[in-house]
């Protein structure tokens, strides 16, 4: 009798340890189970810094769906071109972004995290060495770095001959509006309107227009009436907001414009923002943002 039972608490013994074996994992694959589980959980991350628009394509010709307020967190589903993210809200909502850091700071964040979580849960972009891969480099692709491509491409046109009603499909000659659009498209891949009034428009739809010439940026276009004169009292009671805009430039900053209006002048050149351009200026804004 006591064989029997010897015998059988032997099999009892050998059955759990079977059973453990089977049910507990060894330590090394519990370890790559929980990285697969914590690999998965973790998304990338944004906070916008300023309003923003979100769009339906990632291009600033495209369909603004909405605004994304400062302090709003979003999901980074990708970066689909150096200067869009494609997102989604903590609404749902999938568009468009631009990548430029004054407006988005990008990290990693829990996937468990609440859409709610505060602004300063998220890391800057690059600000570890657990950032996606790429991630710095993308924060370097803003908006003024694409800015100071732009003006690059125009300065290399410095003395290209001014001809009105130029020809687009070539950059021998241009007129004010062509070389604008020139520059843009081939500095930052942006196909802007074919004359100035259309651009002046596309700003006014696509971004934040300026009626002071004090909150102009470095890369603003500028957009001006026509000329009645060297003095202000020639503009005196003039209602700007009612002209039509006869040529547009690109502000340099530091009181230098970058454009083309004459045979004269020479064609393509760097001019001071003097007071007779002051007098004919009506607003401006910026293409990249």
């Amino acid at each position: 009798m006591i064989n029997i039972k010897k015998s059988l608490l032997g099999c009892l013994a050998i059955s759990a340890a079977i059973s453990a074996a089977v049910i507990l994992p060894s330590p090394s694959h519990a370890a790559a189970a929980k990285t697969v589980v914590q690999a998965a959980a973790t998304t990338q991350t944004g906070v916008i810094q300023a309003s923003v628009r979100l769009r339906d394509k990632p291009s600033l010709s495209g369909k603004v769906l909405g605004y994304l307020k400062a302090g709003e967190q979003v999901n980074i589903l990708e970066k689909s071109t150096s200067y869009f993210y494609k997102v989604k809200t903590s609404a749902g909502k999938t568009g468009y972004v631009s990548t430029a850091d004054q407006y988005i700071s990008v990290g990693k964040a829990s996937g468990g995290s609440s859409s709610g979580s505060s602004a300063g849960s998220s890391k800057p972009e690059g600000s570890t060495s657990g950032s996606t891969s790429g991630s710095s480099s993308n924060s370097s692709q803003s908006a003024s770095a694409a800015i100071e491509k732009v003006i690059q491409t125009g300065m290399k046109y410095l003395g290209t001959p001014y001809e009105y009603g130029s020809d687009r499909n070539t950059t021998k000659t241009f007129d004010c509006s062509d070389f604008t659009r020139q520059i843009f498209k081939e500095g930052a891949g942006v196909v802007l309107p074919a004359d100035s009034r259309q651009q002046g428009t596309w700003i006014k739809n696509n971004s934040t227009s300026v009626t002071s010439i004090d909150k102009l940026k470095r890369g603003d276009l500028v957009f001006f009436m026509s000329y009645k004169g060297s003095s202000s009292s020639a503009y005196a009671g003039i209602n700007k907001s009612s002209e039509r805009i006869t040529h547009v430039a690109v502000y340099l900053g530091d009181g230098k414009l970058l454009h083309t209006y004459s045979q004269k002048a020479g064609g393509v050149v760097v001019t001071d923002f003097t007071n007779s351009w002051k007098y004919r200026f009506m607003y401006g804004g910026s293409v990249l943002k």
